[in-house]
């Protein structure tokens, strides 16, 4: 009995056109070598697979590959099969070359901030429960699932969040979502299909925030920044407000108790909403935590948090805690379906409630601030006309420079193969404030046998 045509390995695509098969199928096969359709290396297929692929004779392919190794398109050896011979490929006549587009060269050394040490990655960990999600998964799991995410992950956050962020939620008020760029798009969506027209946001933020923001229709006008942090009091007319309450990024302060009170004031009176981006809230070093600001009032403050800073962006994995009728909203404008891979939503689950996630957090706090100790030091001793701010939580520090030096020192990085951010990067371009010149140090990104020579270039690279 003859195998079916779906078990005969590989693939090929061709269609032999002209006179008669075995040279319409030797000039299909020529011609998908000559331009490079088939690849120095390729495999091909056995003369038997192709045949019953194409339902000719076997002898008919045969022949054609016979022909196009004869004339130096293919090689055939004993028990490596027929393959596409190594050779220059010339493009058709009348077409541009297009030559491999050139990767960006990666810089010698990498303080940019908003990344973890991604080779400090608990692997073995990650490894060992994922295989057990996996194994104790049923299998209506692998099914297209409910929008909001996979319910033991929904069920591990609200547990942890509660204990390690003082957020007050259950399973059904909280959104699984790719990232905290995609939370912030499903929010923009919601609030403009409220009617929601501004938003408030920080005078030093992310520029891609306002970005996102904009795409769903919505502007942004930044607030005022002081000692105490954000300044809600000029937050009049917008419909909701986003903000870094725990650190801010990137000037690295906590928001003020008087303020998070003020926040939630103008949230109840106005009928507003608070965006609360938990940046590095589980990163502190000489303070107590800052508890969430949606523990006020979670029915006014939508809490967004994410994997990137603590596990690895790669996992695009965050959360959104929000309150119970906007909930609805938001997984409605996520879908029908669950939009986020399930084995890693259901490996996070694991992850947290078996205490792994725990105790990485611990070990990398502890990796983190010998790094911060390490490079308060260094620029103390090496470069006493740098101050450095922001350092009791997060992953980066604010350099505060002599004033008009921040572009020459940023340039200065550049040449050295250092990548680096100047503060300029990250304010906003209404924002009313006195420029500042300062460089955002993020100490989190080098793997640990790179971070002294990182800390090297640094101080080499600031004003003495």
């Amino acid at each position: 009995m003859a195998e079916p045509w779906a078990t005969l390995g590989i693939d090929l695509h061709v269609e032999p056109t002209g006179p008669g098969l075995r040279r319409g199928l030797t000039d299909a096969l020529r011609d998908a070598v000559r331009s490079g359709r088939l690849a120095p290396g390729t495999r091909l297929p056995s003369s038997r697979a192709l045949a019953a692929d194409l339902g000719i004779a076997r002898n008919t392919v045969a022949d054609a590959y016979a022909d196009l190794v004869a004339e130096g398109w293919l090689t055939a050896r004993q028990g490596s099969g027929t393959r596409v011979a190594a050779r220059e490929v010339v493009p058709p006549p009348g077409t541009a070359p297009h030559p491999h587009p050139r990767a960006p060269a990666r810089p010698a050394y990498d303080l940019r901030p908003g990344s973890p040490d991604l080779a400090s990655f608990p692997r073995a960990a990650w490894l060992k429960a994922a295989r057990r999600a996996l194994t104790t998964a049923p299998h209506h799991a692998l099914d297209y699932g409910d929008p909001r995410g996979r319910p033991e992950l929904r069920a591990a956050l609200a547990g942890y969040l509660s204990r390690a962020r003082g957020v007050r939620t259950d399973p059904e008020r909280i959104v699984v979502c790719a990232g905290f760029a995609h939370g912030l798009k499903l929010l923009g969506t919601v609030l403009r299909a409220r009617g929601a027209r501004t938003v408030a946001v920080e005078s030093y933020g992310l520029d891609v925030h306002g970005r996102i923001l904009a795409a769903s229709g919505l502007d942004t006008a930044p607030l005022p920044f002081d000692r105490l942090g954000t300044d809600p009091g000029a937050a009049s007319g917008a419909d909701a407000l986003l903000l870094t309450p725990a650190h801010q990024f990137p000037m690295g302060v906590p928001l003020h108790r008087d303020r998070r009170t003020a926040l939630v004031d103008w949230a109840r009176r106005t009928g507003g909403l608070v965006l609360e981006d938990d940046y590095d809230g589980e990163f502190r070093y000489d303070r107590q935590p800052v508890g969430a600001l949606q523990g006020l009032d979670p029915d006014r403050v939508v809490h967004l948090g994410t994997a990137s800073k603590s596990l690895a962006p790669g996992l695009r994995l965050a959360w959104m805690v929000l309150p119970p009728r906007l909930a609805e909203e938001v997984a409605a404008a996520k879908g029908g379906v669950d939009t986020c891979g399930v084995l890693d939503q259901l490996t996070l689950a694991e992850f947290l409630t078996s205490g792994a996630y725990d105790r990485h957090v611990r070990a990398a706090r502890l990796r983190y601030r010998r790094r911060r100790d390490a490079l308060v030091a260094a620029v103390t001793a090496r470069a006493p006309q740098a101050r450095v701010t922001g350092i009791a939580a997060g992953l980066h520090v604010l350099l505060r420079l002599p004033a008009g030096t921040e572009q020459s020192v940023v340039q200065a990085a550049h040449w050295r193969g250092l990548a680096l951010h100047g503060l300029a990067r990250y304010t906003h371009p209404a924002a009313r404030a006195e420029p500042v010149d300062a460089l955002v140090v993020g100490y989190g990104t080098p793997p640990d046998h790179a971070w002294s020579g990182a800390l090297d270039a640094l101080c080499a690279v600031l004003p003495g």
